[in-house]
């Protein structure tokens, strides 16, 4: 697929392995998996960071390779269930912090035409995401300016 804001293709990823029940040597209670991914939400982590704390610590020792398969469930639904999600979506979140430090760099180098094409760049990626997002995750009229992500990004 060609990438979004240039001509050019990306080179493929590698797919994740097929599995429909977890490894052998991972046989770890689901219960306790939901636990610790509510646990690592209160401590401040991101979904995809408590995936890959889970990967690489694992529960009580035990590595979890995949928090759907060991569960049935993805992790933002186990955070959703336990009222631990977070306020935004981590996609956007993550494009809001990126925004809002290129139009800090843009309004100091007035003349960095590259970063003033990211930025641009960034916040068509937001507004396509805020469409996506709107009525489910964001309120119906929520709209994205400058002001409203650093508010969102200071809570």
């Amino acid at each position: 697929m060609a990438r979004m804001h240039t001509r050019r293709r990306g080179s493929s990823g590698s797919d994740k392995p097929v599995a429909d029940e977890p490894p052998e040597w991972s046989d770890v209670d689901p219960d306790d998996i939901e636990a610790r991914v509510v646990e690592l939400a209160e401590q401040g982590y991101e979904p995809s960071q408590i995936g890959l704390k889970l990967r690489d610590e694992g529960v009580k020792g035990v590595p979890v390779p995949d928090v759907k398969v060991a569960t049935g469930k993805k992790v933002t639904t186990i955070l959703e269930e336990n009222d631990a999600a977070p306020e935004l979506p981590e996609d956007l979140r993550n494009l809001m912090e990126r925004a809002v430090g290129l139009r800090r760099h843009v309004n100091e180098n007035q003349q960095d035409m590259q970063n003033k094409r990211a930025l641009q760049n960034t916040e068509s990626k937001i507004r396509r995401l805020v469409d996506y997002y709107r009525g489910d995750e964001l309120d119906e009229d929520f709209t994205y300016t400058y002001d409203v992500a650093v508010k969102l990004l200071e809570e």
